[in-house]
């Protein structure tokens, strides 16, 4: 019979590849570590891990042992929520980035709410905290923009929104349905810092940024500062506008694709499956605000 102790530790261990950043997780030594996950492997009869240069890689079976690890840890969490709340309320828990809390989320939340009595848990994080969260069984489901599929997860596109240039009603360019780069040319632009990656793509397609008004973290600043009067700002299409801006696509910029994600051998039951549904349903709730 397989050791719970043993399978916990090498589904930490497994969520790193690190033997020092797993034990700190664990609060044990390395060679404490190096032992379980070693007993773990002969009493299976396999190597779980090998060593790519520098770095270390799962084989198949140590992934197959990874993804039963996970699901005992996530089923004992469960249960154990279960037996705390006398099993009268199903917890879901939900991880994603500020953005997506702000602009793609909040009909779903707000309809489970409504017509259930499950406890909601809601953690906002990055994409790699996020991604981490849902493989070590600390959150059910995930939503972010994914640039790559990461093993053992399973992944729906939620929605995908345009880039869009916000600017005050009354500018010139709400004439037109679009606007382009070369439309931008000598307007004052309110931009992220520099070397931050939308910066770097948005010099990339226009062929000049000198005139910038100000530097702002973050779509809420940079709108901001757009009802100020202080320039024109390209943004996420789905962002709430402040009164008096509005804006127009920009399609020099590839469309941000969120996703929906959880693990792969996730056994998604009751209100887990429920809210899930919820929230792929109403993933393109912002559109309901985009002019006609």
């Amino acid at each position: 019979m397989l050791n719970m102790d043993w399978l916990h530790s090498f589904a930490v261990f497994a969520d790193y590849l690190n033997f020092t950043r797993a034990t700190a997780e664990l609060h044990i030594s390395q060679p404490a570590l190096h032992a379980k996950v070693g007993k773990l492997s002969k009493e299976v009869g396999v190597p779980f891990y090998q060593r790519s240069g520098r770095r270390l890689k799962l084989t198949a079976e140590g992934k197959k042992v990874r993804d039963f690890a996970e699901e005992m840890r996530t089923r004992c969490l469960e249960f154990t929520n279960t037996l705390r709340s006398s099993g009268e309320k199903e917890t879901v828990v939900l991880t994603a980035g500020k953005g997506s809390f702000l602009y793609l989320l909040g009909r779903g939340i707000r309809l489970l709410s409504r017509t259930s009595s499950a406890t909601l848990q809601l953690l906002t994080a990055d994409a790699p905290n996020s991604l981490a969260a849902v493989l070590a069984g600390k959150a059910h489901i995930g939503v972010s923009v994914l640039e790559t599929m990461p093993e053992g997860i399973e992944a729906t596109l939620l929605t995908d929104v345009p880039f869009a240039v916000a600017m005050p009603g009354n500018h010139p360019l709400t004439r037109g349905k679009l606007v382009h780069p070369e439309d931008l040319e000598g307007e004052r632009l309110v931009l992220p810092p520099s070397g931050r990656p939308h910066r770097v793509v948005l010099e990339r397609v226009l062929s000049q940024v000198a005139n910038v008004a100000v530097e702002a973290d973050g779509w809420e600043m940079m709108l901001h500062f757009v009802s100020l009067g202080l320039g024109l700002a390209v943004v996420n299409g789905a962002c709430h506008l402040p009164s008096g801006l509005v804006t127009r696509p920009f399609p020099a910029l590839p469309k941000i694709r969120y996703f929906l994600f959880h693990r792969n051998n996730w056994k998604a039951t009751g209100q887990r499956q429920a809210f899930k549904q919820l929230l792929l349903q109403n993933g393109n709730e912002w559109r309901d605000k985009l002019p006609e």
